[in-house]
């Protein structure tokens, strides 16, 4: 008898294969069989209908904080992952010395807009070491597995305390350190390491994140950590001023030699719309010298999202806005539904002058209303600017009543990456390109500005089932791209697949009423801090380790999740 029977599911196994119709049994945690089963079980789940998937890989989130508080990880859980990797760009809260706790909190509420007050109530740090953060990690319950990456802020700030923090140079008994340190989180398990070189991750005190201009001394003895270990992923972000010619050089150089599998995260920028090519070339020119080096690439547009509780809006910096951006929520809507103070609001100038904030002002006529269900392809006609022309209003009216919508719940937005050319196929292009990897939902980061968490769901409902603006993906390869390959990546080799003796780590959907909602703004983060989150209706089930985890989009109570130590060996079929 099976521990657990699905019966007469469309199965799409992860491996890219054509779909087919078939049951899955599972015993103590792994599958056990797959095509037509006959016997019986302990319990069996009516998949008539739908869709059987391995469970969700998320190879980049930033749950590094809430994975210290909260065992679901929502909303990954909500969108069937049932494994997610944190550590990325640079940035985690181990190793750490209890004097440097709150720069690590501002480094992550900068770089991730995660709040401080948030992580101040949250996190116990009772750790110090990164083995000891794992096993901090390991002690927990938890509903799904998690994979964690040591990262180089701060490996930098416990080596070299304020000068690690500022950015100064290394010495080289400073790296010497760094690599033993970085060796000893390899060895107790650390999937990888992460850094970032990218002058838009700041702490929130204005500091680029530590690492930033480490030179090829330094990162080359990170990387001779990785030789010394014999594994570990190295994550990277990589981009414009700051001088990259040492980092290339090393990726190359222990890429080509050492094998050390690399990604770098990969979109394309408005100020230059067909660059990511070029990187999509260099990535093809490793390739040919047996580099294992990706790009990491998002299944949509980074998409900014402004609503009156959000990090960002147009208004945010506007004299009149600012008295009253501390009242009440509903006494702040009240005084902004007011005719004379949306005139006034509109009639003053930003006073802020970062550079970033203005150009967004600049581009406030490309935004679109987000609406619900959200669209996040829409056409130049719903363009703000092309709205305000047909209308006769103005691009900043507009937008201020779309804030107000809803109860003042409306949200604007603002395609900040990946839509140069108003549509979608340049991430078509590197989604299918051969040396890139889907990642970049950032789950648990960007908590006022930004909700990509949904995206394993969009995978299937926009990719493989209502794209209308261009060609769409196999369902097959939607779900490949997000189990299989991003398993693989990091070395996962017993799950993303179905297949006897792979982790029984599955999802059952009701793909034709699969649907993602708007996202909201909620106040669940310790001290009752601030996020966007976003829900989707549809996944009839999801299992984890053998273990039913929701049903119906409720939560069972069954937590099976583990932290995991380090590679996966692929299974031997039972």
């Amino acid at each position: 008898m099976h521990d657990l029977l699905i019966k007469g599911g469309k199965i799409v196994d992860g491996s890219g294969s054509e779909a087919f119709m078939g049951d899955l049994a599972i015993d103590a945690g792994k599958i056990a069989a797959i095509g037509k089963i006959n016997g019986s079980a302990k319990r069996t789940i009516n998949a008539d209908g739908q869709l059987v998937t391995p469970g969700w890989v998320d190879m980049h989130t930033h749950y590094d904080g809430q994975v210290t508080w909260d065992p679901y990880l929502s909303p990954s859980s909500w969108h069937g992952c049932t494994t997610v990797i944190m550590g990325n760009c640079g940035v985690g809260f181990a190793p750490v010395r209890p004097t440097d706790h709150r720069a690590l909190m501002k480094l992550m509420e900068g770089v991730e807009d995660i709040p401080e007050i948030a992580l101040d109530e949250g996190l116990k740090w009772n750790w110090e070491t990164f083995p000891d953060f794992l096993d901090a990690i390991e002690d927990m319950p938890r509903v799904l597995d998690v994979g964690i990456q040591i990262a180089h802020g701060p490996v930098r700030v416990y080596v070299m305390g304020e000068r690690g923090a500022k950015n100064e140079a290394s010495t080289a008994e400073d790296i010497a350190e760094m690599r033993g340190i970085v060796r000893e989180a390899l060895e107790a398990g650390a999937l990888g390491f992460s850094t970032s070189r990218f002058l838009g991750h700041r702490s929130s005190d204005g500091e680029p994140v530590p690492g930033s201009f480490a030179n090829g001394d330094e990162i080359a003895g990170i990387l001779d950590a990785f030789v010394d270990a014999g594994t570990g992923f190295f994550q990277i972000v990589a981009g414009g001023g700051i001088d990259q010619e040492d980092l290339y050089a090393n990726v190359k150089k222990y890429a080509t030699e050492h094998k050390i599998p690399m990604s770098m995260n990969l979109a394309q920028v408005n100020e230059s719309p067909d660059s990511y090519r070029r990187a999509l070339n260099w990535f093809d020119e490793l390739a040919e010298q047996g580099a294992p080096v990706f790009g990491l690439v998002s299944g949509r547009t980074t998409g900014v999202l402004m609503c009156i509780e959000g990090t960002v809006h147009p208004f945010k910096d506007r004299p009149t806005f600012k008295q009253i951006a501390n009242l009440p929520f509903a006494e702040r809507i009240a005084e902004l539904s007011n005719p004379e103070v949306k005139e006034k609001i509109l009639s003053e100038s930003p006073t802020s002058k970062d550079e970033w904030w203005l150009t967004m002002l600049k581009e406030l006529k490309d935004t679109f209303d987000l609406g619900d269900p959200p669209e996040y392809e829409p056409p130049h006609e719903k363009s703000l600017g092309y709205l305000a022309k047909q209308t006769g209003t103005t691009v900043e009216s507009l937008a201020y009543d779309i804030m107000l919508s809803k109860g003042g719940k409306g949200m604007i937005y603002y395609p900040l990456f990946n839509y140069s050319y108003g549509n979608m196929d340049p991430v078509l292009e590197m989604l299918e390109h051969p040396r890139t990897v889907l990642g970049l939902s950032d789950g648990g980061a960007h908590c006022g500005v930004i909700c990509d968490v949904s995206m394993p769901t969009y995978m299937l409902t926009h990719w493989a089932r209502d794209r209308k603006r261009g060609r769409r993906i196999s369902l097959e390869q939607a779900v490949k791209c997000q189990t299989s390959e991003t398993a693989r990546t990091y070395g996962l080799l017993d799950r993303g697949m179905l297949k006897p003796g792979y982790r029984a780590d599955v999802n059952v959907i009701d793909f034709d009423s699969l649907k993602i909602h708007a996202p909201q703004i909620v106040y669940d983060l310790p001290a009752k801090g601030r996020r966007l989150v976003q829900k989707a209706s549809g996944y009839t089930t999801t299992i984890c380790n053998g273990e039913v985890i929701f049903e119906d989009g409720e939560a069972t109570g069954a937590m099976p999740g583990r932290v995991l130590r380090g590679t996966q060996e692929t299974p031997s079929p039972n």
